[in-house]
């Protein structure tokens, strides 16, 4: 568990991003970088390993509205490919002593978010299976897929009402399943 003033020493922290939703330059074209379902970063067949470039890319990256993903700058505007969501939850925060329950979740590109109303948390089950699918809602069109791992420490903090698991946080309720 994480104090109140952790919790907010993560969100404070975090260095300004770029007003990439002032940016409006035409298409540039299509870019050969495909975000892989895990997180990596493909360019032109091999992988980004630099942490500090794929956070750069991750802070001019928006869906728009025709559903597709571009990095954004100023004067360009460039296509790219993802193949499942575009960032992924690695590790959450949260102070259960408050109540509403805070919780904060990190992203790939250490990136920290609040679980609430503007970060809502969606559990969608996968295609003809009953496993659940997590992600949160981040910013510019972007959602990010919960771990494996982080969901089930999720679970862990959630409360069975019902027949449901219930992860409350910021003040909103989160269904993850349903209680067996």
């Amino acid at each position: 568990m994480t104090g109140l003033d952790d919790i907010q020493a993560l969100l404070k922290d975090q260095r300004g991003a770029p007003p990439i939703e002032r940016w409006h330059p035409e298409l540039s074209g299509d870019i050969d970088i495909v975000i892989k379902a895990d997180g990596r970063w493909i360019h032109e067949g091999g992988e980004i390993k630099r942490h500090e470039l794929v956070k750069l890319f991750a802070s001019i990256l928006r869906r728009e509205d025709d559903g597709d993903y571009y990095l954004v700058t100023p004067v360009e505007k460039w296509r790219i490919r993802v193949e499942d969501l575009p960032l992924v939850i690695t590790d959450f925060e949260h102070d259960s002593s408050l109540k509403p329950q805070r919780i904060v979740v990190k992203t790939n590109v250490d990136t920290w978010f609040e679980l609430g109303a503007e970060h809502p948390l969606n559990v969608a089950s996968s295609a003809g299976s009953d496993e659940p699918q997590p992600s949160v809602l981040t910013r510019h069109g972007l959602a990010a897929r919960v771990s494996r791992a982080c969901f089930y420490r999720m679970v862990d903090v959630a409360q069975i009402d019902g027949s449901s698991i219930i992860l409350e946080a910021g003040g909103e309720s989160f269904v993850l399943g349903k209680a067996r």
